[in-house]
């Protein structure tokens, strides 16, 4: 092996040289970011809670970066799908994605992933927090959680609709219905688009999502119970939360804005402040309160420091349920 004391001085300066130069070329690079269109990937379905959102901070942050910001939605396997193409991408800060929490956290413990949950993301921040509603249509008899209580353990085999097997919709049900002694049945679906119809044409029983709000505000469904949720809802403080039951409860993902593991800093910082100011801004948070979603903002350094602490809260948890890799 030849060392440097071998290297002639043409050599070793020759080296320095290209070493500074394609340095340079990476700062020059990261200062000219975004020179064109960038890929916005969306981890759920057109039309759910978060392809809305998702969305939203496109058509507002492209009007901050100059360049447009164009939607595409990657689904399946509870947002992995998603994930696992995101952290393929080259970190340039041209594909970047709204994906969610869980993906790092919680998924992975479920489902093998072709990832590193915890080493292959650059969070950039996290602007809301799922929580789930579990809701009836209005016509129902049952017009309580207390009386859904009461009616399920004598009617068993009720079914309820989800988002997807073993995702946090369903297992805080799941919860509820091992606290309390119930048997319901549970029917995946692919996201709010799909299982919203199936409780309006009543093809289940019971519908456990965060796409339900609109059609509780008309009128169409009756809210029963709140999970993932620390406190009532402002918006319906006559409905309590599945911890108010005395149940254990399922913690709800956040939504954040991603990259692929390796973004250059300079380009980390220009696009945490153009989504923050999305984010912040008035007509994004009146969006948030349209949807019943609250903004729970958290820095993407944050996002990253604590993720091994929830992965090891969610491995309780689902040794608890019985669930799991």
């Amino acid at each position: 092996m030849r060392t440097m004391k071998n290297l002639s001085a043409v050599q070793v300066i020759t080296g320095l040289t290209l070493f500074f130069l394609m340095g340079f070329s990476s700062f020059t690079f990261a200062q000219d970011y975004p020179t064109r269109p960038i890929t916005l990937y969306c981890a759920f379905p057109a039309g759910a809670t978060m392809d809305v959102l998702t969305r939203a901070l496109a058509i507002r942050a492209e009007k901050i970066l100059g360049v447009p910001v164009v939607v595409d939605n990657k689904v399946g396997a509870l947002g992995t799908v998603c994930a696992a193409i995101l952290a393929s991408q080259k970190p340039d800060g041209y594909t970047i994605g709204v994906i969610a929490t869980g993906a790092m956290t919680y998924v992975p413990l479920l489902y093998k992933v072709s990832y590193k949950p915890l080493d292959a993301f650059t969070p950039l921040l996290q602007f809301s927090q799922f929580i789930g509603g579990l809701s009836i249509l209005n016509e129902s008899p049952i017009k309580t959680v207390y009386d859904l209580i009461e009616y399920a353990k004598t009617h068993p085999g009720l079914t309820f609709g989800s988002t997807g097997t073993n995702g946090f919709h369903h297992l805080a049900v799941e919860l509820f219905s091992q606290c309390k002694g119930l048997n319901l049945k549970h029917i995946p679906y692919k996201g709010g688009a799909e299982s919203i119809p199936a409780i309006l044409g009543k093809h289940i029983d019971l519908h456990a999502g965060s796409a339900h709000i609109p059609y509780v505000r008309q009128g169409v469904l009756r809210l029963l119970m709140n999970y993932s949720a620390t406190k009532r809802d402002p918006s319906f403080p006559d409905v309590p939360t599945l911890i108010e039951l005395g149940c254990p409860d399922y913690p709800g993902d956040g939504m954040m804005v991603a990259g692929p593991k390796g973004l250059p800093e300079p380009i980390v910082k220009k696009l945490k402040s153009a989504f923050k100011a999305v984010a912040d801004g008035q007509e994004f948070q009146n969006l948030l309160v349209q949807l019943n979603l609250p903004y729970t903002y958290k820095d993407g350094e944050e996002l990253n420091k604590e993720a091994p602490a929830v992965t090891e809260y969610y491995k309780d948890l689902n040794k608890k349920l019985g669930i799991g890799k």
